[in-house]
């Protein structure tokens, strides 16, 4: 769900945050789930501040914009100037740390959930409506305050409700969609202390120090977009130019071919660069689209030479286009969208943002740009039939969605999602250096593990033939591809793991001195694959369910 905004004079202002996919279909099913619809806000922050939070957003029938009461009642905005004036204020009572409050959509309604900590969000109103906050400018009112959103779509035809990261960092927050089954999606959790890893491993990217911003007592508030950031004076305007020169470039002697639809894959589309141009034809050789050599700006944005108009050709085109240059795969990937998230994030200068951001997501999910829905890699739930939502405000510091129930007694098997073969020390064997790989499962002690936790969260994978082995990052390496071995435990942090649930009995496991993922190389289905350590990507490749052993 990308939401789209439109300006007033310099100031941005709220439109819709209709889904394309929503926005470009026929008419919605028939009325399902209550109106209004019950949301919970739960506050997992462990912070002592008090929340507040606003619901504001457009009516769909109407295309009134205005804002939501916690019972669900929608009430347009009035009085709005010339300059903006303050609007009333229409903060709810949020929850304390621990604590729960539930808001209510009503249905025909899409907008956003924002929620703010120890202060209240000024908001201001022109004659066309709602001025949003604008955190990355430093005149900005709300410049000083801790606050985030949710975007959501609540209509006929369900519940659309995304964490995103589209602006900024700011707050982490997981949500939730249960259905009248009574199943619940969830995502957007981060790892644990998953906020402060984007923090400081943003940080720690030559350039992207300035995109962080601290308040005077020492609260990082946010951390910005780099299309916001450079927007601002605080990080180069240009970064990504010289990929985009050679991406484009790469298509003056080869053919880009574009595949948009996962359920029409005999729709394609092919691009051919000519100076500056890059000028697309349909399968019968007609001529459909052209795009100017986007800026660094236009690719952070999605807009610009890059924009979208919601049809079912030019802009499946430009989301096509936008997502494989933020993600770094033009010109490398021929046949675009690629869904290979390994793949992701490999060219230099990258999008050090979205890529961060997405291996600290339990499950690599993220709004990191404004069309990462392309491969659907977003933080999205949806149910055409919802009963209830939620959003959880995630853990500032340790916590995140480590472990769940995994026993610190019990040896399990451990099972990749990919090629469905078990984990095993290579010929059973109990030395250091033995091979950590993927074999055929067959209920040795070679493949089965107990998992010993160590502190914060982590533990230690012992294996059963000698429990004083561990799996170890060799040479407590930091790098993509460092193998993975058994070895004596003396407490380092190569040799301890964060366990981490994606739901459905899966989990992933991140390195302590790395926080990258125990992966199968290419994501291999042969025996005999020895496994690594590699940067986190949500793939099936890094994925694994446990099996308890007697």
């Amino acid at each position: 769900m990308r939401t789209r905004k439109r300006v007033c004079g310099a100031i941005a202002a709220l439109a819709l945050a209709v889904p394309a996919a929503v926005a470009a279909s026929a008419a919605p099913a028939a009325a399902i789930g209550p109106d209004p619809l019950p949301v919970t806000i739960t506050n997992n922050t462990g912070r002592s501040e008090a929340v507040w939070v606003y619901v504001i957003g457009i009516q769909l029938s109407s295309g009134r914009l205005g804002y939501v009461n916690a019972a669900g009642a929608f009430t347009p905005w009035t009085g709005g100037q010339l300059p903006p004036s303050p609007a009333p204020d229409v903060a709810i009572a949020g929850p304390g740390n621990g604590g729960s409050t539930t808001v209510r959509f009503p249905r025909g309604f899409s907008g956003r959930a924002y929620f703010s900590m120890g202060e209240k969000l000024k908001f201001f109103l022109t004659p066309d409506g709602l001025v949003q906050p604008a955190p990355w400018a430093s005149g900005d009112p709300n410049y000083n305050i801790l606050f985030d959103w949710s975007e959501f779509t609540y209509n006929d035809a369900g519940l659309w409700l995304n964490s995103s990261q589209v602006d900024m960092f700011a707050i982490p927050h997981a949500v939730t969609v249960t259905g009248a089954s009574g199943a619940t999606k969830r995502t957007g959790d981060v790892v644990s202390n998953g906020r402060n890893n984007v923090i400081n491993q943003i940080k720690a990217q030559s350039g992207w120090a300035n995109t962080v911003y601290t308040r005077s007592d020492g609260t990082v508030l946010r951390v910005l977009a780099p299309g916001k950031a450079a927007g601002a004076g605080l990080f180069s305007t240009t970064y990504l130019d010289g990929y985009i020169t050679s991406a484009w470039n790469a298509y003056t002697s080869k053919t880009l071919t574009v595949v948009p639809f996962t359920d029409q894959p005999n729709t394609r589309y092919f691009g051919r660069t000519s100076g500056n141009v890059m000028n697309f034809t349909n399968s019968a050789g007609q001529q459909v689209a052209s795009f100017n050599k986007p800026t660094s700006a236009h690719v952070w944005g999605c807009d610009g030479n890059l924009q979208a108009p919601n049809d079912l050709v030019v802009g499946p085109i430009a989301r096509t286009l936008c997502a494989a240059l933020n993600r770094g795969t033009l010109g490398t990937i021929d046949t675009q969208p690629s869904t290979n998230a390994a793949q992701f994030y490999q060219n230099s200068p990258t999008n050090q943002y979205a890529k961060i951001i997405h291996a600290n997501m339990a499950d690599g999910k993220a709004y990191a740009f404004a069309f990462d829905d392309v491969g659907a890699f977003e933080s999205l739930v949806h149910d055409g039939d919802p009963r209830s939502a939620s959003i959880i405000l995630s853990p500032f510091g340790s916590g995140g969605t480590p472990g769940g129930p995994i026993s610190s007694t019990t040896w399990y098997s451990v099972v990749n999602k990919t090629s469905n073969k078990c984990v095993d020390a290579r010929s059973s064997g109990t030395a250091n250096g033995t091979a950590i790989q993927q074999y055929t499962c067959n209920n040795s002690y070679a493949q089965q593990f107990r998992f010993t936790p160590t502190s914060n969260g982590y533990v230690r994978i012992e294996n059963r033939n000698n429990p004083a082995q561990v799996i170890d990052v060799s040479g407590v390496s930091t790098a993509d591809n460092a193998v993975l071995h058994l070895w004596a435990y003396g407490g380092g942090n190569n040799q301890q793991w964060l366990p981490v649930s994606e739901g459905s009995g899966y989990y992933h496991f991140t390195a302590r001195h790395s926080g990258k993922c125990v992966d199968v190389p290419a994501a291999s289905t042969a025996d005999s694959v020895q496994l690594v350590q590699y940067t986190c990507n949500g793939t099936g490749a890094q994925s694994f369910r446990l099996v308890a052993q007697p």
